[in-house]
C-alpha cells in the first residue's frame, strides 16, 4: 500500500471489503465492535496500516479481523509492530512464554491481568481449535459504562479503589486435574495491586471503570458494601446494549482496547474443544481521575512487562458511541 491512510471511516454495510481493498471499518454495534477489512495481519504492515488499526482500536474498542493467515510467529510479529509485548502471562509459562494458550473458556467477565501494577494495553486473540458449536466471546465497553452512570455513582466510582488480585483462575482446562495443575501454576507468584475504579485511558483521555473478576474488595469497605457496590457497577458494564459478541470461524483474529473493556469467554460446547492463543501488548500504569497512580501491594511484574509509553493517536476522532 502507497497511499497516506486516514482515519478510519465508519459504515453500516455489510461486512465486506471494497473493490480497490483500502482498509475500510464495518461497525458491528453502538457501543463496541467493528470488523476490519482491506489488511493483511503480519509483521510487515506498514505504519499507516498500523495506525489506522489503532484508532480503529481506539474508537471501537474491540475490532475483528476475517480471512488471516497467521501462525505463532507470524502473530507475534504483528504484535510487535503495535506496541511491546509483554510475556505471555505473569505466572504462566508452560505453554510459552511469547503467547498464552487458553484451552476452554474463561466463562466470566474480565480485563486481562488487572492483578499486576501495568495492565497490558492490547490484547491480540486468534483462533487455533474451534468447537462445532459455541465458544463465541463478548465485549463490553467499560468507558460507555462510565458515561452512563448516573451522577451519584459516577462521584463514587470515582473516589473508589479495588484490590485486584490472580488469586482466580479463569484460564483452565477441560479436565479436572488440568485445572488443578493449571491454577497452582496460576497463583505460583501471588500478585495484588490496587487500582483506581475509575482511571483515565492513557492515550483517549477518557475515563473508564476497572473492575472484572479479578477484584476481590474495595479500600476500606466492608465484604457486604463491597458485593453490593461491585455488582451495582459490574452490572452497568455487562448490560446487554453495552456489548459485542463475535462467534468466531477459521481465519478470525480479534483485537481490544484492554483499558476500555472486559470479556467473557462463553464455555457453552460441552465437550469439545477450543483453544485460541493471546499475545498481549505491554500498557501503562492506571491513573485515577486524581491523578494517583496504581500501587502494588504484593508481587513485582518486571519480569513480565515494561511499562509503555503512550504515544499520540493520528486521527482519532471519539469512541463509537459518539460517531
Amino acid at each position: 500500500m502507497t497511499s497516506t491512510l486516514t482515519a478510519p471511516h465508519t459504515t453500516s454495510a455489510p461486512a465486506a471489503a471494497p473493490a480497490d481493498d483500502r482498509p475500510s471499518v464495518t461497525r458491528l454495534g453502538q457501543n463496541i465492535g467493528a470488523q476490519v477489512n482491506g489488511i493483511e495481519l503480519g509483521g510487515d504492515i506498514t505504519d499507516d496500516e498500523v495506525e489506522f488499526i489503532r484508532s480503529a482500536l481506539a474508537t471501537h474498542k474491540a475490532i475483528v479481523f476475517r480471512n488471516q493467515n497467521l501462525t505463532d510467529e507470524s502473530q507475534y510479529a504483528f504484535a510487535e509492530r503495535l506496541g511491546t509485548p509483554t510475556l505471555a502471562h505473569p505466572t504462566v509459562h508452560s505453554t510459552g512464554l511469547e503467547r498464552l494458550t487458553i484451552e476452554g473458556a474463561a466463562n466470566s467477565w474480565h480485563t486481562d491481568v488487572t492483578f499486576v501494577d501495568r495492565i497490558p494495553k492490547i490484547s491480540i486473540l486468534r483462533a487455533i481449535d474451534l468447537p462445532p458449536y459455541g465458544g463465541a466471546t463478548i465485549w463490553a465497553n467499560t468507558a460507555a459504562a462510565y458515561k452512563a452512570l448516573p451522577e451519584p455513582l459516577r462521584i463514587l466510582a470515582d473516589n473508589l479503589w479495588a484490590t485486584h488480585s490472580n488469586e482466580y483462575d479463569y484460564a483452565t482446562g477441560h479436565q479436572e486435574e488440568d485445572k488443578t495443575e493449571h491454577r497452582r501454576e496460576f497463583t505460583r507468584n501471588v500478585f495484588e495491586t490496587e487500582h483506581p475504579v475509575v482511571h483515565v485511558h492513557p492515550e483517549t483521555g477518557e475515563r473508564s471503570l476497572l473492575l472484572g473478576h479479578f477484584v476481590k474488595g474495595f479500600t476500606g469497605l466492608k465484604p457486604r458494601e463491597f458485593q453490593d457496590l461491585f455488582s451495582a457497577y459490574q452490572d452497568r458494564i455487562t448490560k446487554e446494549d453495552n456489548t459485542f459478541r463475535w462467534n468466531w470461524h477459521d481465519g478470525d483474529v480479534v483485537l481490544w482496547d484492554n483499558h476500555a473493556t472486559q470479556h467473557y469467554g462463553v464455555k457453552d460446547f460441552g465437550d469439545h474443544h477450543r483453544k485460541i492463543r493471546r499475545v498481549t501488548l505491554a500498557g501503562a500504569v492506571p491513573t485515577s481521575v486524581d491523578g494517583e497512580k496504581s500501587r502494588i501491594i504484593t508481587g513485582d511484574a518486571t519480569e513480565f512487562s515494561v511499562i509503555d509509553d503512550p504515544r499520540p493517536l493520528v486521527g482519532y476522532i471519539g469512541d463509537a458511541a459518539d460517531i
